[in-house]
């Protein structure tokens, strides 16, 4: 065996260990952190008063009550989040992608790069100072779903981006040889290509939102009561609900504090496995 093939053999090796050893530096937080949440917080989900009832009425030194109206708030507020974010950044993407040349481009390319590294308390204290302070609205779910808009626009519309960059020109060049506009183009080739991509940029921006507290400490103060008007009242959601359960210190307090962090996980990863549903059902046949 000659040696340049042995330091070749050497060097995959290396780079096989280094690897191997960089994703067990990874995995083994991830698992540790998923089993304590498990254990601690298991027993509460497997009840079925945690997914039916509130905490309305419930102590911090009571055991019981449930996570329904943190749940129902988490999604009313992340749904209309997506409903708002979602158009935006795909059509910045596709202005990005298809149209985007010049001056304007590079600026809203610049501004999304601005938005992808803006803390969750500055867009919270944003809305807040333009909500609050100067339109003189109340602190109501809706401002936390406007806050949690500026931080999902940026995930969004970069992997919507990443995705439409790999859709192979020859389809486009294709599509323009046969006479078809390059707004149909888009629709009915592009998009659908890219759509399982796009799905999945989308449940990332969720998964970037669901779980933030800040823009839901600042404008949408915990309630125990179930409240499904996103545009009155105070609204409940995990992570305020944890949140305030820590704050309480109570060992019946932190075990409801482990079951909601619990019950954030199993959202996210449902949300997910609808994605991957979605994306696989709607694959354009070839």
């Amino acid at each position: 065996m000659d040696r340049p093939t042995r330091s070749r053999e050497i060097k995959n090796v290396i780079a096989t260990v280094l690897m191997w050893t960089a994703f067990l530096i990874a995995v083994i937080p991830l698992i540790w952190i998923l089993s304590t949440v498990v254990v601690k917080g298991g027993n509460l989900l497997v009840d079925s008063h945690w997914w039916l009832n509130s905490q309305r009425g419930i102590t911090n030194r009571e055991v019981g009550g449930g996570a329904y109206h943190a749940i129902i708030g988490t999604l009313i507020q992340a749904l209309v989040c997506a409903v708002i974010a979602v158009p935006i950044a795909v059509f910045t993407a596709i202005y990005l992608v298809e149209y985007g040349r010049g001056r304007f481009a590079r600026l809203v390319s610049f501004m999304v790069d601005i938005l992808t590294g803006i803390p969750s308390i500055v867009a919270a204290l944003f809305i807040f100072a333009l909500w609050v302070t100067t339109l003189k609205q109340d602190r109501v779910g809706f401002a936390v779903s406007l806050a949690l808009v500026l931080l999902m626009i940026p995930v969004v519309v970069r992997s919507t981006e990443e995705m439409l960059k790999l859709v192979p020109n020859e389809l486009r060049e294709a599509s323009y040889a046969l006479g078809v506009p390059k707004y149909k183009t888009i629709t009915r080739i592009v998009l659908p290509t890219a759509f399982s991509g796009i799905i999945t940029g989308v449940l990332l921006g969720l998964a970037r939102v669901m779980g933030e507290t800040a823009p839901l400490l600042v404008l949408g103060p915990y309630s125990k009561s179930i409240n499904t008007d996103i545009f009155s009242g105070f609204m409940a959601a995990l992570p305020t609900m944890i949140n305030q359960d820590r704050s309480e210190a109570r060992p019946e307090a932190i075990n409801r504090v482990w079951a909601a962090a619990l019950t954030l996980i199993v959202l996210v990863m449902l949300l997910n496995i609808a994605g991957r549903l979605i994306a696989r059902l709607s694959k354009v046949s070839k």
